[in-house]
């Protein structure tokens, strides 16, 4: 039997779908006491801009919520909430909240419709109330419009062909019917404001690797519909790119939220920086690692994707730097194993495989983790 660590670190992802990141930490807690109570646990729930991103900062840091009624991605009315960090008055927003997918029933997703209009008036909100200093998470998007609603409820305004202004909130149908934008209604404090966007993929905007073939499709797009969808954000980005004078379309991460990366880069003069080391860097990861024996992070699905830099890479390379070993757990493995060990981790779980079923794993996902969490602590890593 290997030697138990003494002090674990528990920093996760949510396993979207299943459980939030919270509910990760605290069912491997659970499984690793029930084999010794009297170990040490640190728990550090984390997120790399999605579901989450606002939570993740509530713990660090002193500050304030606020609520604002927006709207959803398909215009209905929701209450959505930003955080505010006192120290630095730092407003930290989760796109998620007002232009989520999680917010449209599967049945209703639909990117042609879906806006980021809600996202916007959160920023606009935060802008009226003196805010300047702005952390956005962009993840877990339901929408396919460039980011011109956002933009809309900032004071953007765009035309159609016959120059009629477009009233309704910009979508990924809409925004294929544009011909011309004007921003001089845009908010006047943008202009004096810092914009920091987490951004945890590095899809350019158009493309085989862009927003709409490779998200599309899960925010409830048909096949034979991406074409349409990326001819409409094809044609958009070129009046954009061409008033601002700024090429975004290959920028890593314009892509990510159905191209509201490019739109806040192009709209906001914003700056897309990786979302894991933005908030590990936030909350003072490195301090927290110090006499941790062991690290266990995860979410629900490790594949490629994850090697480019989501929240678990992150934390497997400032474990990696001082040699603390990595246990990672998802709910489903889609890649290499050997790609994960070539990291840096020690050992890897899939609740798929602990269940024998994707059903099974999802519906039971607590239960599977908490047996993980007792197999680690019996010196099965």
């Amino acid at each position: 039997m290997k030697k138990r660590p003494y002090t674990i670190l528990l920093a996760p992802d949510s396993f979207k779908g299943s459980l939030t990141s919270e509910e990760v930490s605290a069912a491997l807690e659970r499984g690793i006491r029930s084999v010794n109570s009297g170990v040490s646990v640190k728990s550090v729930p984390l997120s790399d801009g999605g579901e989450g991103f606002i939570d993740v900062f509530r713990r660090h840091s002193d500050g304030l919520l606020h609520s604002c009624e927006v709207l959803d991605p398909l215009g209905a009315p929701v209450t959505a909430q930003y955080f505010e960090i006192t120290a630095t008055n730092t407003i930290v927003i989760e796109m998620a909240q007002a232009s989520g997918l999680t917010l449209i029933p599967e049945e209703k997703r639909n990117p042609f419709q879906a806006t980021t209009y809600g996202t916007g008036q959160l920023i606009a909100d935060a802008l009226d109330k003196g805010f300047r200093q702005f952390i956005i998470g962009i993840g877990g998007s339901a929408t396919t419009d460039g980011g011109a609603g956002m933009a809309q409820a900032l004071g953007v305004r765009f035309y159609d062909d016959n120059d009629n202004e477009i009233s309704e909130p910009m979508n990924g149908s809409l925004i294929g019917k544009c011909r011309r934008i004007s921003i001089k209604n845009i908010h006047k404090a943008i202009s004096e404001s810092r914009f920091r966007i987490a951004c945890d993929v590095k899809n350019p905007l158009l493309g085989a690797e862009g927003a709409v073939y490779t998200y599309s499709a899960q925010k409830g797009a048909a096949q034979d519909e991406l074409p349409v969808l990326e001819q409409n954000m094809s044609s958009f980005y070129s009046i954009v790119e061409s008033l601002f004078s700024k090429k975004v379309r290959d920028l890593p991460g314009a892509g990510a939220a159905g191209g509201l990366g490019a739109g806040l880069v192009v709209f906001l003069n914003a700056t897309l920086e990786s979302g894991i080391d933005l908030i590990l860097n936030g909350i003072r990861f490195d301090n927290l690692l110090s006499d941790v024996d062991l690290v266990i992070t995860g979410e629900g699905r490790i594949d490629n994707q994850t090697m480019e830099g989501k929240a678990l890479m992150g934390v497997i390379r400032r474990a990696a730097k001082l040699s603390i070993p990595v246990i990672a757990v998802a709910g489903k493995v889609d890649c290499e194993i050997d790609q994960l060990i070539n990291k840096g981790v020690t050992s890897v779980y899939s609740l798929i495989e602990e269940s024998g079923s994707e059903s099974e794993a999802i519906e039971k996902a607590a239960e599977i983790l908490e047996i993980i969490g007792r197999r680690i602590m019996v010196g099965e890593f």
